[in-house]
């Protein structure tokens, strides 16, 4: 089992003394953790937490301050800072630092490294690649944080205690220990962790238990990727997009009978013809070959058979996790499931589990990609009974009405204060007016939760046609999701219980399909919600509830706060900044709101 005794449990004191009294301060342990994506550290969305007494106090993704979509290839050196200043912390006052990899476990697939390295045809290729694959391994072994330890350094010295902790079981920990479940089998499917690809793992209140291993390169992450690159989008950025494109195409027995003369699906799935090497331009070639169809190069109108490739390769990923889950299920004797890792994004998959008769209830991680790891890598050391059940993701920073008032008033830019912000900025909806919306906390992960959100009225397909094209400027075909008040969920969806995560999808009933126009999928019918709770966020909750007295309708359509192909906003500036290059009606930052002439 992975969990042992929490270290903060023992507090740190200082003692203070001067001729009349001594003083005893108490200090809280404080763990950084974070993902990098450099060297052996993987390649993309590095992040970083704080950790204060075993609390998650603070997170943030490093694209969201370097302003880079998925900050490939970098040091989350922006987003430590940021966790540093949250508590107005220096790196000296960490205590501990916990990585969300293993690298010494690489050796487990040395020789598919090896095969690799031989693959190519150039002997000058062959010896490079292999003398990098040696290095590489030498330094997973022998010196696995000196890396680390370098960038830390350029922050601070000195350089806290470095842990590392295997990548899978840090998805697993993410998982497993907020759901609130007291067992489940918790599964983690991603392109690769240090060896691994897909793990099986069986959760209890002692922590989560290694059951079955998918080794590298067999790996339903990086089948899909190579579906991802062949339809013209980029592996680990398009995958959600192949996901929504999915429901536009039809059964296609020579596209399914293509594919399963490459992978095996099921329990003992098997994609390696796919995916021999890593990276996705082994699966395209191959893709290629058995359709004597060239890649696409731009994702552009795509031809019907385009649509129904989409299609069946989500088809065959649903065929295979869904059986892992019923298979493990019934061996392991559960009916809950906690889900992680990249391919847990995928929304029409996650509908799917929920759905199964051996499923009483599934809990994703709403930070399922590697940005998660920092919080697995957090909870790691702790009981799962000591975690709270994650109910937001509101880990972020904050910014103050005065403040954002100095920063308007500097810079000249006139704004209002309505008295009953939420009934103005509901009526303005209902007008169908475009709002920009930034509130509280930044979230963290790849969805915005009604605290950097673009608003608008869920009742008209012109709504999301508006947003697609004059706001987030992307492709027309792809659909939007709705916020919606938790209570009001059930006359709405198919679908029972919270979904604060937007990270499921449900079938819209059909007396209510002209309500959501707006949300739905246009080619199946259904939306991607997240439920919202009073407790949960109160000026959202307020802003709904205020937006179904005017229209009788609880919810609204939401999408993320930035423009195509940028991540999230975080700051006011750069809300104004794309507030005033988007097609938007009014922004409301904070209490005041800012309209366009």
């Amino acid at each position: 089992m992975l969990q042992s005794t929490p270290v903060f449990g023992i507090m740190k004191e200082k003692v203070f003394t001067d001729n009349l009294n001594t003083a005893v301060i108490t200090m809280a342990f404080y763990r950084l953790t974070f993902k990098p994506a450099i060297g052996l550290y993987g390649q993309h969305d590095p992040s970083a937490a704080l950790f204060e007494d075993g609390q998650l106090v603070f997170a943030i993704e490093e694209e969201r301050l370097s302003r880079q979509k998925h900050a490939v290839d970098s040091f989350p050196t922006r987003a430590i800072e940021a966790c540093l200043a949250h508590r107005e912390l220096s790196l000296s006052d960490i205590d501990e630092v916990v990585l969300p990899y293993e690298p010494s476990l690489r050796w487990k697939i040395l020789p598919h490294y090896v095969r690799a390295s031989f693959s190519f045809d150039d002997w000058l290729k062959r010896f490079v690649s292999f003398g990098s694959t040696v290095v590489t391994q030498l330094r997973g072994q022998l010196y696995p944080t000196r890396q680390i330890e370098n960038e830390l350094a350029s922050i601070g010295t000195p350089v806290p205690s470095i842990e590392t902790r295997s990548h899978h079981a840090c998805h697993a920990v993410s998982a497993f220990h907020p759901s609130g479940f007291e067992e489940a089998l918790v599964l983690t499917v991603d392109a690769k962790g240090e060896y691994d690809a897909t793990v099986v793992w069986e959760g209890t209140t002692s922590g989560v238990e290694r059951v079955r291993t998918y080794k590298h390169p067999n790996s339903l992450g990086l089948f899909f990727a190579a579906i991802t690159e062949y339809l013209g989008f980029r592996m680990f950025n398009g995958e959600g997009k192949v996901m929504g494109l999915a429901p536009y195409g039809r059964p296609n027995r020579a596209i399914e009978a293509g594919l399963r003369e490459l992978i095996d699906t099921g329990v003992d799935y098997d994609v390696t013809d796919l995916t021999k090497h890593w990276g996705a331009d082994a699966g395209v070639e191959a893709l290629e070959e058995l359709f004597d169809r060239p890649r696409r190069t731009e994702p552009e109108e795509f031809t019907q058979w385009e649509k129904d490739l989409a299609f069946e390769a989500q088809s065959l990923l649903e065929e295979t996790v869904l059986d892992i889950v019923k298979t493990y299920c019934w061996k392991l004797g559960v009916n809950n499931v906690a889900l992680a890792g990249g391919v847990a994004l995928n929304c029409k998959l996650n509908q799917k589990i929920g759905a199964l008769d051996v499923v009483d209830d599934v809990f994703i991680q709403p930070v399922a990609n590697d940005a998660g790891l920092a919080l697995g890598a957090g909870w790691f050391d702790q009981s799962p009974r000591t975690v709270d059940p994650m109910s937001t993701v509101y880990f972020g920073p904050s910014y103050t009405t005065p403040a954002i008032k100095r920063r308007l008033e500097t810079n000249k830019i006139e704004y209002t204060e309505p008295d009953d912000l939420e009934r103005y900025v509901a009526e303005r909806l209902a007008d169908e007016d475009l709002v920009g919306w930034f509130q509280g906390r930044l979230e963290l992960g790849p969805r915005a939760l009604g605290n950097r959100s673009i608003l608008a009225d869920p009742r008209t397909a012109d709504s999301r046609d508006r947003v697609n094209e004059h706001v987030k400027h992307r492709e027309e075909w792809r659909p939007f999701a709705p916020s919606m008040l938790e209570h009001s969920a059930e006359e709405y969806l198919t679908t029972d219980g919270s979904a604060p995560f937007m990270i499921t999808t449900s079938d819209v009933r059909s007396d209510r399909v002209d309500e959501m126009a707006a949300v739905i999928h246009p080619a199946d019918e259904t939306t991607r919600p997240q439920t919202v709770r009073e407790e949960q966020n109160p000026r959202y909750a307020r802003l709904l509830d205020a937006f179904e007295t005017i229209t009788g309708v609880p919810a609204l359509l939401n999408t993320s706060f930035n423009d195509h192909g940028e991540p999230i906003v975080v700051t006011p500036n750069q809300a104004i900044k794309d507030f005033y290059g988007m097609g938007l009606d009014c922004l409301v930052l904070e209490d005041v709101v800012i309209e366009k002439e």
